[in-house]
């Protein structure tokens, strides 16, 4: 037979995520995208605290954030084109107020420096080696939020300086939680603005910094959503309009590998059942107030009553009260 295409072969998984744990991702659009489909089946996940970031240093930088006292001030804003932004956070954290800027950049950071504290699994992608410094104080940046180009100096970290970044934060969060495991990805994302050879540079930089990071330490390891992405899906079919974001099938396709690899294997009856309910939410019925459906949402909030029995811990409270609302007394 003809082969139409190469497959990855997934080495297995050291451990397995439980719906018990408590994790938390950070990192690039794609952190978001694996993130969201754990979010969606109800694991106990947090996604990109300070936003997306990029580049191993933002991510450092805001892993240490979380792991001390400090809260945002005043002076760590500025005023740029009708917004107060933050260097550390995406601009989705920006707003004319100063002060729902500063709420909502503290709310997030007190509730993933708490997350942090129990996490069993912290999941990082990296999307790329290049870096923006602020040139007044030499800084890394998370965002540039459209500031002039000529304030900044863009360099490439080298795989030291990305080893030397994260390796010693990894190793003091694994001191202050044994239990901790880390899965670190390289963004299938191209960053084709960067150039299509400094592109392919920068990301074979963060995977040899990776390589060397799993080899030196047995609680970090490596998904290949990068390879899955180039060789396994080698074909634009696979892509965004855009050409450069992974398609809706693309992300499917690696969450699906991801969640074969890593999620418990004892939980997917468990699993199937959360994703019934879950597909159930997505459900608008024509006659709320029916028999039919009325007894539809009984079963859904026995399904839900049945799952929390299983796993206590498992927060469906919004899925709860998203049927109970629907419910005529």
């Amino acid at each position: 037979m003809i082969k139409h295409k190469t497959t990855i072969e997934l080495k297995p998984a050291a451990f397995s995520i439980k719906y018990e744990d408590n994790l938390l991702s950070m990192g690039s659009c794609f952190a978001q995208n694996i993130a969201q489909k754990l979010q969606d089946i109800f694991y106990n996940v947090s996604i990109n605290p300070f936003g997306t970031l990029y580049n191993p240093v933002s991510i450092r930088n805001s892993l240490g954030l979380l792991l001390n006292k400090y809260e945002f001030q005043e002076e760590d804003l500025f005023f740029h084109n009708g917004l107060w932004n933050s260097f550390q956070h995406h601009s989705s954290f920006s707003s004319p107020s100063i002060e729902e800027t500063l709420e909502q950049i503290n709310i997030e950071l007190i509730k993933a420096r708490t997350r942090l504290k129990k996490s069993n699994t912290l999941l990082i992608t990296l999307g790329t080696a290049w870096v923006y410094e602020w040139r007044k104080d030499h800084k890394v940046v998370s965002n540039c939020h459209k500031l002039p180009a000529n304030r900044f100096k863009r360099k490439r970290l080298s795989v030291k300086e990305i080893v030397d970044s994260l390796g010693p934060l990894f190793d003091y969060l694994k001191e202050c939680n044994p239990a901790l495991n880390i899965i670190l990805t390289v963004s299938p994302i191209r960053h084709l603005k960067d150039g299509f050879t400094e592109n392919q540079i920068s990301k074979s930089t963060l995977l040899l910094a990776v390589q060397e990071m799993v080899q030196k330490a047995r609680f970090i390891h490596y998904f290949p959503a990068y390879e899955i992405m180039m060789d396994d899906l080698r074909d634009y079919r696979y892509y965004a309009d855009d050409l450069v974001h992974p398609s809706n099938l693309a992300v499917e396709y690696i969450w699906e590998a991801f969640a074969n690899n890593y999620l418990e294997e004892q939980e997917e009856s468990l699993r199937k059942n959360i994703f019934k309910v879950q597909k159930a939410i997505q459900h608008r019925s024509f006659n709320p107030t029916s028999n039919g459906h009325q007894k539809f949402i009984q079963q859904q909030l026995n399904s839900i009553q049945k799952i929390k029995t299983k796993v206590p811990s498992l927060n469906l409270e919004m899925a709860q009260n998203h049927f109970l609302n629907q419910l005529i007394k």
